[in-house]
């Protein structure tokens, strides 16, 4: 039997990583600093561990000698959020990608997956060609949270260059799904987007930062654990990204939930921080492993948008007694 150790196993991709692993047949640890918050995780083992500290990593791996580990533990967040703790983002996640492969590589792990980001790459203009792996470079990320992800593939591919442990990395695009932070802060967009409307009365007016135009491609969770897997059961040992064709502006992205909620909703654009102008992104590289995403934006929202609004009436429920 495979063993796997997927980390940050409490957070919305790595939950749905390890539940995939373990009906694929895997022996599965999930290792996270919190507990499962939205859904038990029936795994073989899950183990609290600050891996910002050699020791959390060091505990993450104890026992037999683990076949793969998936490192998607990372202090992030939605747009507001990243902008807000450039600190927290670059002193948390460095600590945590270089103790996890520094662990991994000495106890003799066999395959290693490090999510990466988008965020490595520039800002683009709408309708500009896309991006290529390699377009990366010369680095200019947006935020501070891509420069950290930039850094990081550089000492896992350092690693790999030195210890007998293959490496896989994917930057991704943006995820969403149910079973993912939707409020507090941390959500991303489409999550947010859900709450809103769902918080709204038919004919309401909901707040969104900047005036809509941003381009974003948005990639369904399970699409993306697909993705992962094809990855990591391949030969690329080089930056890939994991995304789909299907490019939207935010305000088409906000009439998508709301009609999917059968509600007439209003915008009403404000200050705030929105990100780069636009994303497009090459995936060729993925897709020549086989992946297509099985959802369009649209078959994904309604799967998303039930479970985000029945969480709001669960929240205003608990509120009322």
């Amino acid at each position: 039997m495979q063993r796997a150790v997927v980390c940050g196993a409490a957070g919305f991709i790595g939950g749905h990583l390890a539940l995939r692993l373990k009906s694929e047949g895997y022996w599965v640890r999930g290792v996270d600093i919190e507990e499962p918050r939205y859904r038990p995780l029936d795994l073989d083992e899950f183990v609290l561990a600050d891996l910002r500290s050699p020791e959390g990593c060091e505990r993450a791996l104890a026992g037999p000698c683990t076949d793969e580990v998936y490192q998607l533990a990372a202090d992030m967040g939605g747009m507001e959020f990243i902008c807000s703790a450039e600190r927290e983002v670059l002193f948390n996640n460095s600590l945590v990608n270089l103790h996890m492969v520094d662990a991994a590589a000495r106890a003799g792990v066999k395959r290693y997956f490090f999510s990466s980001s988008v965020c490595v790459y520039r800002d683009m203009a709408p309708g500009e060609p896309e991006l290529d792996e390699d377009d990366a470079y010369p680095a200019l990320p947006d935020n501070e949270y891509g420069w950290e992800k930039l850094y990081s593939e550089r000492v896992v591919s350092a690693y790999e260059r030195k210890y007998p442990m293959a490496t896989r990395i994917a930057r991704f695009q943006n995820c969403y799904g149910p079973y993912g932070a939707w409020r507090g802060g941390r959500e991303k967009a489409p999550a947010a987007i859900c709450r809103k409307v769902a918080e709204s009365p038919d004919g309401g007016t909901i707040e969104a930062f900047g005036d809509g135009s941003a381009v974003r491609s948005f990639i369904f969770v399970e699409d993306l654990v697909d993705a992962v897997r094809r990855l990591m059961a391949s030969d690329l040992d080089v930056p890939v990204n994991i995304g789909t064709r299907e490019y939207v502006t935010v305000e088409e992205l906000i009439l998508a939930v709301a009609e999917l909620a059968g509600k007439d909703i209003k915008v009403r654009w404000v200050e705030g921080p929105v990100g780069v102008s636009s994303r497009n992104f090459s995936n060729d590289l993925i897709e020549s492993l086989g992946f297509s995403p099985r959802r369009s934006l649209r078959d994904g929202l309604a799967l998303t948008y039930p479970w985000v609004a029945e969480q709001v009436l669960g929240a205003v429920g608990t509120t009322s007694s």
